[in-house]
C-alpha cells in the first residue's frame, strides 16, 4: 500500500506543476492556442522570416527583350597581325634585346648589330663624296676666275654629273640608311612568339629575326554548314566559348560571310571579330554561336526552368515564399532562353518580366511548396552556351 503510494507521488507532483503553469498562463489572459502560435512564431523567427521547412532553390528573373536564335559551329582563332620580321641589312648580332614572350611596343628595338662596320661604310662614302665635290669644283672654278662669270645651272649640273657628285651622295645616303637599320625595330606592338637568331651570329640581309603577334587583333573563322549560311548575316552577334576561358563567354560580331563553300566538307566560312582577350591565342579551337534570327520584344524564361507535369510544360514561380507551378505555352528557344506565348484560352501571357523563376531545385518540387531563394542567378542572355540536352531552334553543326 505504502509502496504503491510512493510510486504515484512523483506523477501527482508533476501534474500539479503543469496545472499551476496553466493557471498562471490563464491568469495572464493568454489562451492555449495563442501560446502555441507564439511558439511557432518564435521558431520561424517572425512572420517575414523563412519557414523552417522551406526548400532552398535558385531563381532567375523572367525578362522581356530580344530572343536571339543561333547557329552553333566550331571555329579556330587567327591573328590578323602576325609579323615575321627579317633583317634589312646583314651584320653580326651584338645584342639581343627580346626573348619569346616579351611584349614590345611599335618602334621598340629588338636586335642591335655590331655598329663598327656600318660606321666605316658611312665614313668611306663621306670621303668619296668629298673627293667628287673637289673634282667638281676643279671643273668650273678656274674657268670662272678667268672669265669672271659663274657657269649657268645647266652647265653646273652637267659638270657635277661628270665629277660623280650625285652618285657619291647616293652612296653616302645608302650607307647612313644601313647604319640606321643596324638596330632592328618592331613594326607593330605585340608579343614575341619566336626569336630566330643568337648573339654573335652573322646573318645576311633578309634573314629571319623574330615573329611578333598582336593579340589585340584576333578573328575566328567559323565553319558553317551550307544550309545554315543563308541564316547568318554580317553584323550579327556571336558568342565564343573555349576551354581556355571556362565559365566565360565572349561577344563578337560577324564581320563577313565568305562566298565559297568547300565542295567536299560542304562547309562555308564565317569571320567573327573578337574583342581584346588575352586568354585566347591564334590556333585555339573554340565553340561559336552565330546570330541567325532576332525575335524582338519577347517574354522569356530560362530554358532550364521549363519542365513537364502531366504532359504539360510549366515553370515554378516564387510567390510569397512558395513555389507555384504555372503552365505556359513555350515558343522558340535558343537553349538559354525560351519565349512564352499567350495562352490560347485567355490570350494572356501568364509570366511577367521580373517574376522569379526557379531554375535549380525544382525538378522534384510540388505545387505551392514553401521555398527559400538561396541565390538569384544573373540573367544569362548571351552569357553562355546552351546545354547539350536543350532543343535547338537551328540545327547544330557537325564536324
Amino acid at each position: 500500500m505504502h509502496a504503491r503510494l510512493f510510486l504515484k507521488l512523483p506523477l501527482l507532483l508533476a501534474l500539479g506543476v503543469a496545472g499551476s503553469a496553466c493557471g498562471d498562463a490563464s491568469a495572464d489572459g493568454a489562451e492555449p492556442g495563442e501560446n502555441a502560435s507564439g511558439a511557432e512564431m518564435a521558431l520561424d523567427g517572425g512572420g517575414d522570416a523563412r519557414r523552417s521547412d522551406a526548400l532552398p532553390v535558385v531563381a532567375q528573373e523572367a525578362r522581356e527583350g530580344d530572343l536571339v536564335l543561333r547557329v552553333e559551329s566550331k571555329g579556330e582563332v587567327y591573328g590578323d597581325v602576325i609579323v615575321k620580321i627579317s633583317a634589312e641589312v646583314g651584320g653580326t648580332v651584338a645584342e639581343l634585346l627580346v626573348r619569346p614572350g616579351s611584349y614590345v611596343q611599335k618602334g621598340e628595338p629588338l636586335v642591335r648589330f655590331d655598329p663598327y662596320p656600318f660606321d666605316l661604310t658611312v665614313r668611306e662614302a663621306q670621303a668619296a663624296l668629298d673627293q667628287t665635290e673637289q673634282a667638281f669644283r676643279e671643273l668650273w672654278v678656274p674657268d670662272s676666275i678667268l672669265s669672271g662669270e659663274r657657269p649657268d645651272a645647266v652647265r653646273m649640273k652637267m659638270l657635277s654629273i661628270r665629277a660623280g657628285v650625285p652618285a657619291a651622295a647616293l652612296r653616302l645616303e645608302k650607307a647612313k640608311w644601313e647604319r640606321e637599320r643596324a638596330v632592328a625595330l618592331s613594326p607593330v606592338s605585340g608579343v614575341i612568339n619566336q626569336v630566330d637568331l643568337a648573339v654573335g651570329e652573322r646573318i645576311g640581309a633578309g634573314a629571319p629575326i623574330a615573329t611578333v603577334v598582336d593579340l589585340s587583333a584576333l578573328r575566328v573563322e567559323a565553319q558553317v554548314m551550307e544550309h545554315n549560311l543563308s541564316l547568318v548575316r554580317r553584323g550579327g552577334e556571336a558568342v565564343i566559348t573555349s576551354a581556355a576561358i571556362p565559365g566565360r563567354a565572349l561577344r563578337g560580331r560577324i564581320d563577313a560571310v565568305l562566298p565559297l563553300v568547300d565542295s567536299v566538307s560542304r562547309f562555308g566560312r564565317v569571320i567573327v571579330r573578337l574583342p581584346n582577350e588575352s586568354a585566347l591565342r591564334p590556333g585555339m579551337f573554340v565553340n561559336v554561336q552565330l546570330e541567325a534570327q532576332r525575335l524582338p520584344d519577347r517574354i522569356m524564361v530560362p530554358s532550364k526552368a521549363v519542365i513537364e507535369r502531366d504532359g504539360r510544360p510549366l515553370v515554378f514561380v516564387v510567390r510569397e515564399g512558395r513555389g507555384q507551378w504555372t503552365y505556359i505555352v513555350p515558343g522558340r528557344s535558343n537553349g538559354v532562353d525560351t519565349e512564352v506565348l499567350p495562352d490560347s484560352a485567355t490570350g494572356q501571357i501568364p509570366i511577367k518580366a521580373g517574376d522569379q523563376i526557379i531554375v535549380d531545385g525544382h525538378l522534384t518540387l510540388t505545387h505551392d511548396a514553401a521555398v527559400s531563394i538561396a541565390a538569384i542567378r544573373e540573367i544569362e542572355g548571351f552569357a553562355g552556351p546552351p546545354p547539350s540536352s536543350a532543343p535547338a531552334s537551328v540545327p547544330p553543326e557537325n564536324n
